[in-house]
């Protein structure tokens, strides 16, 4: 089995993003994933703002997995479209800037199946984006979540070849009642990311609810010996969200991905 690349999402270590940093390099995190809209915003990122973190980075032996910029829609909706288009494309250009190859985000729930203006617009903005993509050399990766990971590889298929990868997230399938493995077997020839966050399905509240890496019902030594065997060598990027001991929670991951790896 290939190391893993394990990256933590700085998000999730819900600490100043200095202190964040610091905190994921002692953990033992080769990555880390960024948030282009709450921590680093491009706009406000001057030339010298741009030289110090790479300095930082590198300091900490730190690469940047992937950035994260989450919209308040898809792009499968038309209403301000363009604006958002633009922002995701100075997204890629910050993830460029850190060398990084990913920019994730939620697209939207469409189908493939039918055709509608939704769907036209969905697919004409990620032609777009991927055209970016390739300009900047960071592409769009389409979070997992809302629908099975085979209805979205067939919305992706829908766009031209490369121009958008996957998000893989295995607790918001959980959530939405889908298997991961039959999302890992749809969305292996374009994965770009992969998340290690799981969950546990609350039947009575119909609902999925968030717990520690290991303690849920996705089968992570299954999922890290799937991606070996579909040959994916990116990041994965732990991701934790609502932990009352974030930071304690989070280096349990990493101790517990290390050791899945070495195995």
């Amino acid at each position: 089995m290939y190391p893993l690349k394990i990256a933590i999402q700085l998000s999730s270590l819900r600490q100043p993003f200095k202190q964040a940093l610091l905190t994921a390099s002692r953990l033992g995190a080769r990555g880390v994933e960024i948030n282009a809209r709450d921590q680093v915003r491009p706009r406000q990122l001057s030339q010298s703002g741009l030289r110090q973190l790479r300095k930082m980075l590198d300091d900490l032996n730190l690469q940047v997995a992937a950035v994260q910029f989450p919209t308040r829609r898809g792009y499968d909706d038309a209403e301000d479209l363009d604006r958002r288009i633009a922002a995701t494309a100075e997204a890629m250009q910050l993830a460029q800037s850190l060398g990084a190859e990913v920019v994730a985000n939620h697209i939207g729930v469409v189908s493939a199946g039918e055709a509608s203006p939704r769907r036209q617009t969905l697919v004409e903005a990620l032609t777009l984006l991927g055209r970016h993509g390739e300009r900047y050399g960071a592409r769009l990766a389409a979070t997992t979540g809302g629908q099975s990971g085979a209805d979205l590889a067939a919305v992706l298929a829908l766009a031209p070849e490369g121009a958008v990868g996957a998000d893989l997230h295995p607790a918001n399938l959980v959530r939405g009642g889908y298997s991961v493995d039959e999302a890992v077997a749809a969305l292996r020839d374009c994965l770009l990311h992969v998340r290690a966050v799981d969950a546990v399905r609350d039947l009575a509240k119909g609902q999925g609810v968030e717990v520690s890496l290991g303690r849920g019902v996705v089968d992570i030594p299954q999922l890290v010996a799937q991606l070996d065997e579909c040959g994916y060598t990116g990041w994965v990027t732990i991701e934790r969200t609502g932990a009352d001991k974030a930071v304690e929670e989070i280096g349990n991951a990493v101790e517990y991905l290390q050791n899945l790896s070495a195995e």
